[in-house]
């Protein structure tokens, strides 16, 4: 069976045959972090599932089969259903399958999670777009501070509800939703901007205690060497390490 670890498919790969019964397919990248979000939901609600890396750097054409926009991360299940977009699938897991409810019950709660969200995505591609313009010579202080006030903002949350997790006590899906980009802050060379932010920090290191976090983690060299080759456009990127 495939796993988090396998080779990537890439084009000219034959098609994978159908899901088998009482498993759900993921069809990831190892450095994704948008498809992190699933792995990490997989994990945390211990589904039985398995693996498809694809080539991002050169895609298989049945993979536009799986998702038009042809990106990761897609859920296939045994009946051939498919599910694409990191927050679409995570609530699906959390929605289709028995074990800790990630998405809080409350109405407003639930809503909650879902603004905050929308104010993450705008981080996002912030942060990468930093990392490109470090990488060519470019001045960033702007860019920084921008990502520090969105990250204020966030730190702002956690200060007035007094909880070590936007779900409270505990993990919620918020949690797991935004955690990829802060496992990568050090790979971005952005750990500075956690500098005036000492709940968010708290936040972090409760985080890497939690087993789901533990089991995707990549080793922040490894990151390192890989966006080396993904900047490149390097076919092999996709399978660093392997």
């Amino acid at each position: 069976m495939a796993g988090d670890h396998s080779r990537s498919l890439g084009k000219g790969s034959p098609a994978p045959g159908p899901v088998p019964e009482g498993v759900i397919r993921l069809y990831s990248m190892r450095f994704c972090p948008f498809a992190q979000r699933t792995r990490l939901v997989l994990c945390a609600k211990g589904i039985s599932h398995e693996v498809i890396n694809i080539n991002l750097k050169n895609k298989p054409d049945w993979f536009f089969e799986k998702n038009p926009f042809g990106l990761v991360p897609v859920l296939e299940t045994s009946k051939g259903q498919l599910i694409y977009e990191s927050p679409i699938t995570c609530e699906y897991l959390d929605d289709a399958f028995p074990g800790k409810k990630l998405m809080p019950s409350d109405p407003y709660e639930r809503a909650f999670q879902k603004m905050l969200l929308e104010h993450f995505s705008k981080i996002t591609s912030l942060v990468f777009k930093c990392f490109v313009a470090v990488k060519d010579g470019q001045d960033t202080t702007a860019l920084k501070a921008e990502i520090a006030e969105k990250f204020g903002k966030f730190e702002e949350i956690l200060a007035k509800r007094n909880t070590v997790f936007y779900g409270g006590d505990s993990v919620s899906m918020l949690d797991y939703m935004i955690w990829p980009w802060f496992e990568r802050l050090e790979p971005f060379q952005l750990k500075d901007s956690l500098s005036h932010t000492p709940k968010l920090q708290r936040w972090m290191e409760a985080m890497k205690e939690d087993p789901a976090v533990k089991a995707t983690m990549t080793d922040p060299q490894i990151y390192k060497d890989y966006l080396q080759l993904y900047l490149k456009n390097s076919l092999e990127a996709c399978d660093y390490g392997l």
